[in-house]
């Protein structure tokens, strides 16, 4: 059993299809539900020296696929942009600009590009396929060790880092935006939201809600920074206020700021101080406590 997410930058309710432990590492957010019948490709399809062999998911803007490398023999994740979102100007342009900002980053703890195409008007990135599963897939069982805390926010920390060295902010770290593969090391995923820091992007946007009805568990709100929360300019810093956010679930087992409208959360975040996890495990050091 397995379920395979390549991210498309649809940020609602993410469903697993086939399980919780052997994802492909680049995540697709399923909105809505997943119907064989409308996909645009089917198994035996190419593109370019691409094979399709089975659909994995439809989401907000877009169709994947895993598929075979032909001249390598190596299997991949394939997302193509719809014809319906390949008409809408700023949809497109998000989709380029998340192939342009991924081929700037080489980094272990960042998935990776592998190509870019258009075959008949049909945009399409081709991304590493690593098994794993997400980090929201894992909180849901319940906290992280410290061990795996500190092993696994090491390495998002430097991912981070190797983005901001270029310039690039990513703008969604989340749970579901980073994956665990199955040599337990993670990857930093989606960098549909992200924009470089040096280069104004009007078609990029500042704040994202994971809502779709009233009442609805919150996702990408519940990891923002104050200056998301309040429309402003953002920096690599806002990167770090949402570490900061996840390193907290890891280690708690429950998100530092949580409500049930985004206006809630957002309160939160403006506007109070999470209760220190070391209330909620006896392993952690008690806040002000010093050592012997």
């Amino acid at each position: 059993m397995r379920t395979n997410f390549v991210s498309a930058g649809a940020p609602l309710g993410c469903r697993e299809r086939r399980g919780p432990n052997r994802n492909c590492c680049s995540r697709y957010f399923v909105s809505g539900g997943y119907n064989a019948a409308t996909v645009a490709l089917t198994p035996g399809d190419r593109l370019g020296p691409y094979e399709i062999v089975e659909p994995l998911g439809a989401g907000g803007m877009g169709e994947v696929y895993r598929a075979r490398d032909t001249r390598l023999g190596r299997t991949v994740a394939i997302k193509i942009l719809t014809a319906e979102f390949s008409a809408d100007e700023a949809q497109r342009l998000r989709f380029e600009r998340e192939a342009r900002i991924i081929s700037h980053l080489n980094h272990p703890h960042i998935c990776v590009l592998h190509d870019v195409g258009n075959q008949d008007g049909m945009e399409f990135l081709v991304m590493e396929c690593v098994e794993g599963q997400t980090l929201a897939q894992r909180l849901g069982r319940g906290s992280l060790s410290i061990e795996q805390v500190l092993k696994y926010g090491a390495q998002i920390a430097d991912a981070l880092a190797a983005a901001h060295a270029q310039g690039v902010v990513h703008r969604d770290v989340k749970p579901a935006n980073i994956f665990i593969t199955l040599r337990d090391d993670v990857k930093v995923l989606d960098f549909g939201l992200a924009k470089r820091d040096d280069v104004p992007d009007p078609s990029a946007p500042t704040v994202t809600l994971a809502l779709s009805e009233a009442g609805s568990v919150l996702g990408t709100a519940a990891y923002m920074s104050p200056e998301q929360a309040r429309g402003e300019a953002l920096d690599a810093r806002t990167d770090l206020f949402s570490l900061g956010s996840v390193l907290y679930e890891m280690t708690a087992g429950r998100r530092a700021f949580d409500g049930r409208t985004h206006a809630v959360v957002f309160n939160a975040i403006l506007n109070a101080t999470p209760t220190p996890a070391s209330e909620f495990r006896k392993d952690l050091p008690q806040v002000g406590a010093h050592p012997g």
